[in-house]
């Protein structure tokens, strides 16, 4: 690969850098996928539009379109493992800023502390992905970052749970229409149960700036291979520029799928709408164990990326078409257990996770290979793709306000196939062509 670890550090070494970048995987998932749950909360307390309600997802991920360059001219200034801790702290600022945001139950409040909250992990981000490219074979890349996905998506499978457990544990009906009847003052004190748990996420949060610093985290230096000196800027690789469009279209599906199931869900009347977010991160698990074990022994990296594509694209067809009133596949597959049943449509939303877990840690080994010098840029670029997350979303909830829910998922659609061009051509693509 392009880059090393600092001289002092071997193979054998590298155990523990695994495991702090997995401790911050881990918070990167719990402080992420929180927004599936917290987006139908906000839509109760803050009275907002479906449209509205999804401007947490538009703040929170165009923090990284904003910020991937900064971060990425910060890493180069002060070093990976000292850019990790500055991120750390950005975000103990933004948890400390929801603090007054839920007691006045102010949305402009929360807005800001994401996007604050986005801006930390944009630094964390870029400074982790190349970590876990460089720390062994490139091919077997994404066997590691499927690893990290399962840290990853486990904490979106907890965090839903957690939420749910800690915001409306004692409240007896907690389907959205039940919520609407609260009085003005109930709704205050329900937006002020978030205080309890952003205080518990600063404290957490300082704690991993002390470990991160403290650590012996070894620095990645740039190791420049002859296929990108006769480059002269980062816009002349085609791979990486495709990637990132790849990851644009991949991280705007997998918000879609994480973030508006519980909308999606509550439209429906399904009760436990708080939770559904944990049923796509189940999914995205399942995929990540699957990557982690077959990639590359079994599986490359470069058919993972078109079976996810594939399998992506009949999970949005099936979204969109399924029968609202049948919730016969969950029933099949778990209504034996005590995990509720979900209507069909809302299961495929759900299996779009499973779809497309092996995108992210596919994507990233292909777009970085061969660019020497030019790959902290590559990273940032690649991390502004991130902001697919803001944009896509957003065309959901426009298109949900102007036909339904469930017909507003045909926007995943596209951003499948355009995965599925990356893989079968762009990855290879070494030089643009007139």
């Amino acid at each position: 690969m392009e880059t090393t670890l600092t001289p002092e550090y071997s193979k054998t070494s590298t155990v523990w850098p695994m495991t702090i970048i997995g401790i911050l995987f881990f918070i990167f998932g719990f402080v992420t996928w929180l927004n599936g749950s917290l987006i139908p909360f906000l839509k109760i307390i803050c009275d907002l539009s479906t449209f509205q309600a999804l401007y947490v997802t538009l703040v929170f991920y165009i923090a990284y379109t904003v910020m991937a360059l900064p971060a990425s001219w910060l890493l180069s200034k002060i070093g990976y493992k000292n850019g990790m801790a500055v991120g750390l702290a950005i975000m103990v600022v933004a948890t400390l800023l929801f603090l007054p945001a839920a007691y006045q139950a102010n949305y402009l409040f929360f807005l800001t502390g994401l996007f604050i909250l986005g801006t930390g992990l944009t630094i964390l981000q870029t400074a982790a992905n190349p970590y876990l490219v460089i720390l062994g074979p490139k091919e077997s890349a994404a066997m590691r970052i499927s690893i990290m996905g399962i840290v990853n998506k486990g904490a979106g499978v907890i965090v839903p749970l957690v939420f749910s457990a800690v915001i409306l544990s004692d409240i007896g009906d907690a389907s959205e229409q039940a919520l609407l009847a609260l009085n003005e003052q109930e709704l205050q004190a329900l937006s002020e149960r978030l205080i309890i748990p952003y205080l518990y996420m600063a404290a957490v949060l300082t704690f991993l700036i002390g470990l991160v610093k403290f650590s012996p985290l070894p620095e990645i230096t740039p190791e420049p291979q002859q296929e990108s000196d006769n480059k002269s800027g980062i816009l002349q690789f085609p791979q990486v520029i495709l990637g990132a469009i790849a990851l644009f279209a991949y991280v705007g599906v997998e918000v879609i799928a994480g973030d508006t199931i519980g909308l999606f869900g509550s439209s429906l009347g399904v009760d436990n709408f708080a939770i559904l977010t944990s049923y796509t991160m189940a999914f995205m698990v399942l995929g990540y164990i699957i990557g982690a074990t077959c990639i590359p022994r079994y599986l490359s990296q470069t058919h993972a990326l078109i079976s996810s594509a594939i399998a992506g694209a009949l999970c949005a067809i099936a979204a969109a078409i399924s029968a609202v009133d049948s919730s016969s596949i969950s029933q099949l597959l778990w209504g034996f257990t005590s995990i509720p049943t979900i209507p069909n449509p809302v299961f495929f939303v759900a299996l779009m996770g499973l779809a497309h877990a092996l995108v992210w840690p596919s994507i990233w080994p292909l777009a970085l290979d061969g660019l020497g010098r030019f790959t902290a840029q590559g990273s940032a670029l690649l991390i502004m793709g991130i902001s697919g997350g803001a944009l896509l979303p957003m065309v959901y909830g426009a298109l949900a306000e102007i036909t339904t829910e469930q017909s507003a998922y045909w926007v995943a659609l596209p951003c499948y196939l355009f995965i599925l061009f990356y893989a079968l051509k762009g990855h290879k693509m070494r030089q643009w062509r007139a």
